[in-house]
């Protein structure tokens, strides 16, 4: 199975040669598969955070190596890890991250003309999109017209225009009602077995973890645990 994620002995310090030199995480190895729907949990401080922004391209460790897609990120400079992040990885965010003044279709296509991508294909791509998540009704609504369901609904959207290999879902349900929130998970379900997506979703929810592949557990900048969820079958 191809792998997506390849993380080999990262260590990440702040503070770099002061006395208050502070190491987060602490030599990790971490694997993840093509196609898996990953959480990584753990407490307050644990490291989860520094994890996801590495994983993300948002920031590089300090030592170790990181292999996203075949493509060590630690050689990248900041226009290279921008491109990779485009790319690459589709962010969700627990707030939405929605640019508040254009529409949801806009929105969605943004991540496209970043990418080079012509107004035409933008546009069909978009639409397409927002039908999978089940927003083509809503394509001229502003984000103040819409639901936090509904905006999170338009960032899995915008998160899927560049086909990335991976979807990084930061507490994405974090600002939603437990019904709206469980219409969210059952996106990335969706996304995971009929797109095949690779998604790790960073949380603090053991229930949300649970529905997952695979669980990883980070404590004190380390992985503690790694076992397997319940999958989709937990909700069935």
């Amino acid at each position: 199975m191809r792998k997506i994620i390849s993380m080999h002995n990262i260590v990440k310090k702040f503070y770099i040669g002061l006395p208050n030199e502070l190491e987060i995480l602490h030599g990790m190895d971490l694997e993840i598969n093509e196609g898996e729907f990953t959480a990584i949990v753990g407490p307050s401080g644990s490291g989860k955070s520094t994890l996801m922004n590495i994983i993300g391209a948002l920031d590089r460790p300090t030592s170790g190596i990181y292999e996203l897609n075949g493509t060590d990120i630690s050689e990248l400079d900041d226009s290279e890890l921008s491109d990779i992040r485009n790319k690459e990885i589709g962010f969700v965010f627990q707030n939405f991250n929605l640019i508040s003044r254009t529409n949801a279709i806009e929105n969605v296509e943004l991540p496209m003309l970043y990418a080079g991508i012509g107004r035409k294909e933008r546009r069909k791509r978009a639409e397409e999109l927002l039908d999978i998540v089940g927003m083509s009704d809503r394509a001229d609504h502003n984000p103040n017209e819409l639901s936090g369901g509904q905006k999170q609904r338009i960032a899995i959207a915008r998160a899927m225009a560049n086909s990335p290999s991976i979807l990084l879902a930061d507490e994405p349900t974090g600002a939603l009602d437990s019904a709206t929130g469980r219409m969210v998970m059952d996106i990335f379900h969706r996304l995971n077995k009929e797109e095949h997506k690779t998604i790790v979703l960073i949380t603090h929810s053991n229930e949300l973890a649970a529905e997952t592949d695979r669980i990883l557990t980070i404590n004190d900048g380390k992985i503690v645990s790694d076992s397997k969820g319940g999958g989709a079958d937990v909700l069935t």
